[in-house]
């Protein structure tokens, strides 16, 4: 897929996603959001054998947000303008984070607004020691809403809403602490910390890792003791029935590597 705003790098299992605004901070422009998207939905609907993507940004800024003169442009237009423009920045939020396969965000240096949005969308996150990260929307006037959603599905309502009104800026110990990120290390080994956390992740089962993706949030909005119970049982019968989950347990009794972990590698 040609892409004007990113770099995509398939190495091994693993698919690279790096965002190539380096000069403009990673902010997304309608382009890079076009492009993200459509990616994301690519890797959805024709994986390629790749089994885990990792998001990140090319420079010292893995995300700025959105790129303020674009924002301020949309404030010329009218109401339904920008409701058209920001349906299309939550298909964004929505295609990575309904990816089948895990998606990890590689975070160094800050990730603002719509950056911390987009870590939120991923599955987990590994942020470099003296990562900024805000939800800045109100110093700015607006509001992060399209984003919300997609963090506080990660981030306890609580400091979700503190950090919403105040628009302050938290760094990457608070964002573990709350949530956002996963890991904490010192940006020497941001990669080597990316990479484990792949390695851990092509360990598990890929069609059990899809099928826990759709599982999550449809248990965190669940209303329904019933309909989640009549779900969660029919799909574990499913899963031990199917066979990788077959071949995990057998793997598993024979002291044995999964079929699915043969000769995979995931360097960057």
């Amino acid at each position: 897929m040609a892409t004007t705003t990113l770099q995509i790098r398939r190495l091994g299992p693993v698919t690279w996603v790096l965002m190539d605004r380096a000069a403009q901070r990673n902010a997304f422009n309608p382009t890079m959001i076009a492009e993200l998207t459509d990616v994301f939905r690519s890797l959805s609907q024709h994986p390629d054998d790749s089994r885990v993507v990792v998001l990140a940004g090319e420079g010292d800024i893995f995300s700025a947000g959105a790129d303020v003169d674009w924002m301020r442009s949309m404030g010329t237009l009218g109401v339904e303008a920008n409701i058209a423009d920001a349906h299309l920045l939550a298909d964004l939020f929505q295609a990575i984070r309904d990816c089948p396969l895990p998606v990890i965000a590689r975070v160094q240096g800050a990730a603002m607004g719509g950056g911390s949005g987009l870590v939120a969308a991923c599955d987990l996150a590994v942020a470099a020691e003296g990562t900024r990260f805000a939800f800045s929307e109100a110093r700015l006037g607006i509001v992060p809403a399209v984003i919300s959603p997609f963090v506080l599905s990660k981030v306890n309502p609580g400091p979700g809403r503190e950090l919403f009104l105040t628009g302050e800026t938290f760094d990457a110990q608070r964002a573990r602490e709350i949530g956002l990120v996963s890991r904490v290390v010192p940006a020497a080994q941001l990669d080597e910390a990316v990479e484990e956390r792949v390695g851990a992740l092509l360990a598990a089962g890929p069609e059990a890792q899809a099928a826990i993706k759709q599982l999550v949030p449809l248990v965190l909005a669940a209303n329904s003791p019933a309909a989640m119970r009549d779900y969660s049982t029919r799909l574990i019968a499913e899963r031990r029935a199917s066979t990788e989950g077959r071949e995990g347990l057998t793997a598993f009794l024979e002291r044995r590597r999964p079929a699915w972990m043969a000769g995979e590698s995931s360097g960057r």
